[in-house]
């Protein structure tokens, strides 16, 4: 199994910001990318539709013969991670959990903001993991939504997406927060507009970075760590669209996107 791939899902075009992350640090590694793009987003979304599309999501990388899955939406992970370890016999590692573990490294002061679509901060999942971690932790929980719609349609150093950041994120000077987590993986691409606006002196996390040190730990430990140093296979799928992904997808893997294939899958759990 050791040279099978790795699957990664999305909500759509964001979980590349964390595939991105996993080529960096295991550049020898198959993977399988899947985007559900026909039915982003997933943050404003009930519980039971995110759960649902997340098995099928899992259900269908799986049909594929990956050696371990990686959720790479915060969404479905608030709502579906336990559940997805639970039904599914293959190791998957979702984005939220390593950099929760890490959380009394990072915030020395317990201050902490947290950004992600409604249905993260909604669930309050990160609130709640870290409160276990870090009981006295002052949590900042900010839904902005918004910022997702603008990365998607490009307008990443726009005018209106910087005024966006500052509307989201202004009143947090006046926390003295340490720490700012990334809570969605679209967030990445906007992390200087959103250092900028709450200051030098906040430390930003990407969980995505977390994810990769996490998956490849998990990997050592199991074996299953590719051997092999040829070129390596990369496949994208979606549900919709597939030239938009492609040509925006480049956005958030800093690389031009190869094939990517629309799939009309009937989705079995």
């Amino acid at each position: 199994m050791s040279n099978a791939s790795i699957g990664i899902f999305d909500s759509g075009f964001g979980g590349l910001t964390v595939m991105k992350a996993i080529q960096a640090l295991l550049p020898h590694e198959n993977i399988i990318y899947f985007g559900d793009t026909a039915r982003l987003p997933y943050g404003t979304k009930s519980r039971e539709t995110i759960l649902r599309y997340s098995m099928e999501n899992a259900s269908f990388l799986i049909s594929q013969g990956v050696k371990v899955l990686v959720v790479a939406c915060h969404t479905a992970c608030s709502f579906a991670l336990e559940e997805l370890q639970q039904k599914f016999d293959i190791p998957i590692v979702g984005v939220t959990t390593p950099v929760i573990e890490q959380i009394e490294n990072l915030s020395p002061q317990g201050k902490i903001a947290i950004l992600g679509t409604r249905g993260t901060i909604a669930s309050g999942a990160y609130q709640n993991a870290i409160r276990k971690l870090l009981p006295t932790a002052e949590i900042s929980p900010i839904a902005c939504q918004l910022l997702v719609h603008l990365v998607e349609e490009g307008y990443i150093d726009h005018p209106i997406t910087a005024m966006a950041i500052y509307e989201y994120l202004h009143f947090l000077k006046n926390k003295e927060i340490d720490t700012l987590i990334l809570g969605c993986t679209h967030f990445p691409l906007l992390l200087s507009q959103i250092q900028q606006t709450v200051g030098p002196r906040v430390q930003i996390v990407d969980p995505g970075q977390f994810c990769a040190v996490s998956l490849k730990k998990l990997l050592q430990e199991r074996q299953l760590i590719n051997i092999e140093t040829t070129a390596t296979a990369t496949q994208f799928f979606v549900s919709d669209d597939p030239e938009k992904f492609r040509l925006l997808g480049k956005n958030f893997l800093s690389q031009t996107l190869s094939e990517v294939t629309n799939i009309n899958y009937v989705f079995e759990i």
